[in-house]
This record gives C-alpha cells, sequence and structure tokens, in this order.
C-alpha cells in the first residue's frame, strides 16, 4: 500500500484525466445540443427528431456501462477502456461527416456505445486503486471535473459552431483519444477469465431501451411508443426469468437482490436525469428565445467553477454522513435546480421583455450550478455506497450495473425534455421531473433510517 499522501496526489492526477475523459463523453450531449436545429434545418427534420441524436447517444451510453464493467471483471480494464475510445471516436468522425440523418443518428449511437466505457471503468478503476477518504474524493474529483467539462460543453460546442459549423461541434469527442496514453499505466489487464453472459447483456440492454423510446414516443409517434411498451413488457420478465436460471450471469443475483445497491442506484438516477434535461433544455429555451449557441455557453460557464469546488465539500460531508445523506442532499438540490428552472423558462417563453430574459438567465444559471453540485455529490456517493456494500468478486458489475440505473436517469432526462417538451413545453417538462428527485428520498428512507442508527 502507498503512503497516504502518495496514494493522494496519484489520486488526484488520475482521477482529473478520468474526469476529463468521462467530461469529454459527456460533451457529447452538451456541445451537440446546441446545433439541434442546424441538424434538423440540414436534414429537413423537427428539432424534436433531431434530439434523437441526443437521446440516442445517452441511451447507448446508458445501456452499454454494465456491459463494459462486466468484461473488465473478466479479462481487466486495458481492452474494454481501448475498445470504447476507439468507439468513441469513430462514432465522431462519421457523424461529423454524416451524409444523411438516418448515417448521423447511427454515428451517434455508436459514439455513445463506445462512450459508456469510460464512465463505467473510470470509476471502477478508481474505486479498485484507492480506498477510505482517497477514494471518496477521487470519486468526487471525477464528478467535478466531469460537470466541469460538460458544462463548459456548450461555450466550446457555440464558439466551433460559430467558426466552423455544426458538423464540427459533433467531432469534438475526438479529443477522448488524446487523453487515454496518460493514464494508460493506470488501467490493469487482468481479470477473472471467465465468460461473458451475452444473452443477459442484450435482455438488460433491449428493457432498458424500451423504457426510453416509451417516455420519448411524444415527440415521434404511436409506433414508438407501442415498441417501448413491448420490449418493457416482454423484457423485464424475461431478465428476472434470466437471473434466476444464471444467478452468476450478466446480473449476478447477489448484486441486484442487495437492497443498498438497488435503492440507491434507484435515488441516484434522479440526479442525472436533471443534469442531462437542464443541458438539453436550457439550450434549446434561450436558442429558440434569440440567443446565440456561444452566448448559451457563457451563460454555463460559471457552472463550470462552481463543480470543480464540489470535491472538497463533498468528499468530508460523504466521509462523515455516509453515501444515503450525501445521496438525499443531492436530490433535494435536484429538485431544487428543476424547480427553479421551470420558472426560468416560463419567463422566457411567456414573454419577450429583455429585462426579464436578463433576471430569467441569472435563475438559469443559479439552477445548472444547483445542479452540478446534486450531480457531483450523488455519483461519488452511489459508487461508493455500492463498491463497500457487495463483495470484491463482483465489485466492478455491481459498480457497472449502479452506473447502468444511473445513465438510464440520464436518457429519461433527456427523452423527456424532447418527447414531453414538444408537446407541453419545457418549463413543465422541467417541473414533472423535479418528482424524481422527490422519489428519491422516498426509496432511500430505509438507508437513511439505517444510517441514523449507526
Amino acid at each position: 500500500m502507498q503512503p497516504d499522501v502518495t496514494q493522494a496526489e496519484d489520486s488526484r492526477r488520475v482521477s482529473m484525466l478520468l474526469g476529463l475523459l468521462f467530461g469529454l463523453a459527456g460533451m457529447g450531449s452538451s456541445s451537440a445540443a446546441l446545433v439541434l436545429p442546424q441538424v434538423a434545418a440540414e436534414f429537413d427534420t423537427t428539432v424534436g427528431v433531431a434530439a434523437w441524436t441526443i437521446s440516442g447517444y445517452v441511451l447507448l451510453l446508458a445501456v452499454s456501462t454494465a456491459v463494459y464493467g462486466r468484461v473488465a471483471d473478466l479479462v481487466g480494464v486495458r481492452g474494454p477502456l481501448l475498445f470504447g475510445i476507439g468507439l468513441m471516436t469513430t462514432g465522431a468522425l462519421v457523424a461529423a461527416i454524416a451524409p444523411t440523418f438516418s448515417v448521423l443518428l447511427t454515428a451517434r449511437l455508436f459514439q455513445g456505445a463506445g462512450a459508456a466505457a469510460v464512465s463505467t471503468l473510470g470509476v471502477a478503476v478508481l474505486s479498485s486503486r484507492y480506498d477510505g477518504s482517497v477514494r471518496g474524493l477521487a470519486l468526487g474529483r471525477l464528478a467535478a471535473v466531469a460537470a466541469a467539462v460538460s458544462a463548459v460543453g456548450p461555450l466550446i460546442g457555440g464558439v466551433v459552431e460559430l467558426a466552423f459549423g455544426w458538423r464540427a461541434v459533433m467531432a469534438l469527442p475526438l479529443l477522448g483519444a488524446l487523453v487515454l496514453p496518460a493514464v494508460w499505466h493506470t488501467l490493469t489487464k487482468e481479470g477473472s477469465g471467465a465468460r461473458l453472459d451475452i444473452l443477459g447483456a442484450v435482455l438488460v440492454a433491449l428493457t432498458a431501451g424500451g423504457l426510453i423510446l416509451l417516455v420519448q414516443s411524444p415527440s415521434t409517434g404511436l409506433a414508438v411508443a407501442v415498441t417501448g411498451v413491448l420490449l418493457m413488457v416482454l423484457g423485464a420478465p424475461l431478465v428476472a426469468h434470466w437471473v434466476r436460471r444464471n444467478p452468476h450471469g450478466f446480473l449476478p443475483h447477489e448484486v441486484i437482490t442487495n437492497g443498498t445497491v438497488v435503492r440507491s442506484a434507484l435515488a441516484a438516477a434522479s440526479m442525472p436525469a436533471s443534469w442531462f434535461a437542464l443541458l438539453i433544455g436550457v439550450p434549446a429555451v434561450m436558442v429558440d428565445a434569440g440567443w446565440q449557441p456561444w452566448q448559451v455557453g457563457l451563460l454555463l460557464l460559471p457552472t463550470a467553477v462552481v463543480a470543480m469546488q464540489v470535491p472538497s465539500r463533498a468528499g468530508p460531508l460523504l466521509d462523515r454522513r455516509g453515501g444515503a445523506w450525501t445521496l438525499a442532499v443531492a436530490g433535494v438540490l435536484s429538485a431544487a435546480s428543476l424547480l427553479t428552472a421551470a420558472l426560468a423558462t416560463a419567463l422566457v417563453t411567456l414573454t419577450d421583455q429583455s429585462w426579464i430574459t436578463v433576471v430569467a438567465s441569472v435563475i438559469l444559471m443559479v439552477s445548472v450550478m444547483l445542479c452540478a453540485v446534486s450531480f457531483g455529490m450523488g455519483q461519488p456517493a452511489l459508487m461508493a455506497t455500492v463498491g463497500d456494500a457487495v463483495e470484491a468478486h463482483v465489485r466492478g458489475v455491481a459498480i457497472g450495473v449502479a452506473t447502468l440505473m444511473f445513465l438510464v436517469g440520464g436518457s429519461v432526462g433527456s427523452a423527456v425534455i424532447a418527447g414531453l417538451g414538444a408537446l407541453v413545453g419545457i418549463p413543465i417538462s422541467f417541473a414533472v421531473l423535479a418528482l424524481l428527485p422527490v422519489l428519491a428520498l422516498v426509496v432511500l428512507g430505509p438507508e437513511l433510517k439505517r444510517a441514523a442508527l449507526v
């Protein structure tokens, strides 16, 4: 074991590099959200349909996470991360030169599937490499850097779009390939050598995909809704049956029957739902109000500064109060951020008076800041809680399953904005999503009671 000082210094560097990778993956949504009108105009479609380039990206990001977690358990981290970054950068390149919308959407799906490696394996590296308070700070720093880079994404995307057009924005995740060599030595290449439960992985992915299709169906029609319902109705019992028959398969029985893992992951899912919803909804409202993409980027820039301050605050809270209470605080902040965003976007959409728009923009800036704090607290709290709740031999897949549920929340957030927002407006969509962190507090009830007794 390294001395604490050496381990702390090492964790700072590694977590910031992995956070940068994670942030570049998240930038695939935050920067691309600004150019949806240009994409829609280029391919003669609606902004609601163009939003599938965001929801599809986040969907594949979500459903692929547990796969990478399980593969890393079996063969080590290096291979899966190299494959994922290769897939992400290839998808970004194809998206930048896509001749049709279908090619663009397909490229974005591959890009999301590759980016999932970063979100899952970065957390797995930190969870296995460090422990105690060092691990908590490292996880918090990863989330903070990721949130900061994602928050800067709209500004970078706005400037790049102004100078080079929307296609250059789609290519931004290519930068991830430049970071990989700096973290290569920290990645293990040892695994258990067991076989991957491919059928279990497919069943889980299809069921999660059904949920996202259903949520976004208001903007895409009845056929998508029916497909989503069928995938969920058929997929859920098949997943349950497969887990009973294969207790050590893709979803290990000891992981998904662990109440702490499931409750914590379900509660934490409200935080990325809020984050992705704001990263898509706020730019959409402001651009529709006449703002330029780079101006929206400047509005969100202070969020990056706030996000970088979160680890120094969240780490001590996590050490002192534990994962459940940290998740509860993050849930309250998520609800507050969505409700204030609903108020501010309503002001923007209901009036064209400039002074009201200025006031609303300040409220929106605060709202996104609150959400960044929530995200920066919630992810490390979830990963620390899950890592402590399971045995070492399934820690990687447990983190993968928890990250799957975490990022499915992000998919739900973006899908609600793209789907429900087309019918009732983005302000009401924000208000509806605010129910998720409230429900998260209810789900966390048993964990909070247990923590209070310790």
